[in-house]
């Protein structure tokens, strides 16, 4: 019999999964961890990255998190994160859009533009990206 831990993965925007999973590993900032059900009680920050799930029938299923928190109950993960996407989500053309869009806006200094907004839809795209690569990495 397999065992499984609930996993819910909770963006600023909506609740991005919430099921059963049978091992979790997430970029924890000392290091990428691993969860397995029945884990000890833990709380961590979470870095820019990617987390994955095994889930049953040996699928997994990967997200691009912006950061965040982690806590670990025996039978309860939570992850709670500013941005969160499934990985199959990321556009990788938009997410590029994005990013020419905002440095172009960010080295035209006559403009008059919300240079706040322009400084977090790069920063949004560079993670995006980051997270593809990542995910390009972890798929080889």
């Amino acid at each position: 019999m397999t065992m499984t831990v609930h996993v819910n993965i909770v963006s600023a925007e909506a609740e991005i999964f919430s099921g059963l999973a049978e091992m979790i590993v997430a970029p924890a900032i000392e290091g990428e961890v691993g969860i397995l059900p029945r884990h000890a009680q833990y709380i961590t920050k979470l870095t820019e990255g990617v987390i994955r799930l095994k889930l049953s029938d040996n699928k997994e299923e990967s997200f691009y998190i912006s950061g965040g928190m982690l806590e670990v109950q025996p039978h309860k993960v939570t992850v709670l994160s500013d941005t969160a996407l499934r990985a199959h989500d990321i556009d990788e053309e938009a997410a590029l859009e994005v990013k020419m869009n905002a440095e172009k806006l960010l080295s035209d200094k006559q403009a008059s533009f919300e240079f706040a907004k322009a400084q977090a839809e790069l920063a949004e795209a560079m993670l995006q990206l980051r997270a593809i690569a990542k995910l390009r990495k972890i798929k080889k």
